[in-house]
């Protein structure tokens, strides 16, 4: 199978960020990629809240969603949109950072809502707080579709394991980590951390990125990588952004987890107290 991992620089226009997405599923799918990834925040990368109060949309009203599913549809691939920024629907306001797996007749096949949230205080200038502004879900997923069983996760999650096991351990061969990851620690961390997820669950990882400046106050890491179960890094889409093709033999899994069944091995135990 061949995947198609898509590297943006989203801004605060969702309509310009469309037009770029939608330019690089095209080039993805006419390179003969069978499943095309973009990154987190696909539609709208700000930290302005007032701006994204403003310019986000419900799922059912998403101009971003029912575009993208139609070049799933007009292009017969599936598309992981990494996640869009969107509206929420329970009471306290805050929004949905939400990934989509869309088939080729255009189908929503599985929604994930990204399971942690990123509170961090990078540096004295550098400090995030996404609970702040997103509400974060509560519920794994895995979808089980004719390219393989794809696990769905975002970007944060990457630094929680026992997702990544529990995924592994329910079926995945596949495990996407759509990112927007910050330079400082996409430097230090990235590579490392999705190496160890494949290596940990025997399954491959793609992680399409955002790169770049994406507005005055902030930029990402980029480096969108796919990771074979062995933990090779199969490609790497550097800074720049565009479209990176990878060829997957998912034999490989099985392979893999034969010569070391890790997952196999997990047991129970008590303590540390």
């Amino acid at each position: 199978m061949r995947a198609g991992l898509v590297q943006l620089t989203s801004g605060d226009d969702p309509g310009a960020n469309l037009r770029r997405t939608r330019t690089f599923v095209r080039e993805a799918a006419a390179g003969g990629a069978e499943l095309v990834l973009t990154p987190e925040v696909t539609n709208i990368l700000t930290d302005d809240r007032a701006l994204q109060a403003a310019a986000l949309r419900r799922e059912a009203d998403d101009e971003t969603l029912a575009a993208l599913r139609d070049e799933a549809k007009n292009n017969r691939i599936w598309l992981l949109v990494g996640s869009l920024a969107l509206l929420g629907e329970t009471p306290d306001g805050r929004f949905a950072n939400r990934s989509f797996l869309i088939a080729p007749d255009g189908n929503i096949a599985a929604r994930y809502d990204k399971i942690h949230m990123f509170d961090v205080d990078i540096s004295e200038t550098e400090r995030y707080r996404e609970s702040a502004a997103f509400r974060p879900g509560d519920r794994a997923v895995l979808a089980r579709t004719e390219i393989g069983a794809i696990g769905m996760t975002i970007c944060y999650d990457l630094r929680f394991p026992e997702l990544f096991h529990r995924l592994a351990e329910a079926g995945a061969q596949i495990i996407t980590v759509p990112a927007a990851f910050s330079p400082v620690t996409g430097a230090a961390h990235w590579h490392v951390l999705l190496r160890a997820r494949a290596i940990e669950t025997g399954c491959f990882i793609l992680a399409p990125a955002q790169t770049g400046r994406n507005t005055d106050r902030r930029s990402t890491y980029g480096h969108a990588l796919a990771v074979s179960p062995w933990g090779e890094v199969l490609c790497d889409a550097g800074t720049e952004p565009g479209v990176t093709l990878v060829d997957l033999d998912l034999a490989d899994v099985e392979k893999t987890r034969r010569r070391v069944p890790s997952l196999k091995h997990h047991r129970a135990f008590v303590g540390p107290t």
